[in-house]
């Protein structure tokens, strides 16, 4: 669904989910980036609001996802889900950044709602 959004809007939301790449350079930074713009931005734009919300339940459900994955390296299949994870997180970050840029609301597959 497209709604009509600022530009600055747009761009905060695109914001908040690139700002979880910084998770790749430091440790939990994929968190950290994305919740201070959200906590900034979240009761002045519904639209970084909602992304925000996305962009975290997101890094916080890939958190979990590469715990498991590790625990299931016992059994090896773990290793196959360890390497496509980070592959699917950038995947999926680039979308809904590029669906942020757009004005339209994204809902990111495979997350757990942690924020409502």
């Amino acid at each position: 669904m497209t709604t009509l959004v600022s530009q600055e809007e747009k761009t905060l939301g695109m914001l908040v989910h690139l700002l979880s790449f910084a998770g790749f350079f430091v440790p939990f930074g994929n968190i950290i980036g994305p919740l201070i713009l959200w906590l900034l931005k979240k009761d002045e734009l519904p639209f970084v609001d909602h992304h925000g919300k996305e962009s975290l339940n997101f890094q916080i459900s890939i958190i979990l996802y590469t715990v498991i994955a590790v625990i299931l390296c016992l059994i090896l299949i773990g290793f196959l889900i360890l390497a496509a994870i980070p592959i699917f997180n950038l995947v999926m970050v680039i979308i809904a950044a590029v669906k942020a840029n757009n004005g339209e609301e994204y809902s990111y597959p495979l997350r757990i709602r942690f924020i409502n």
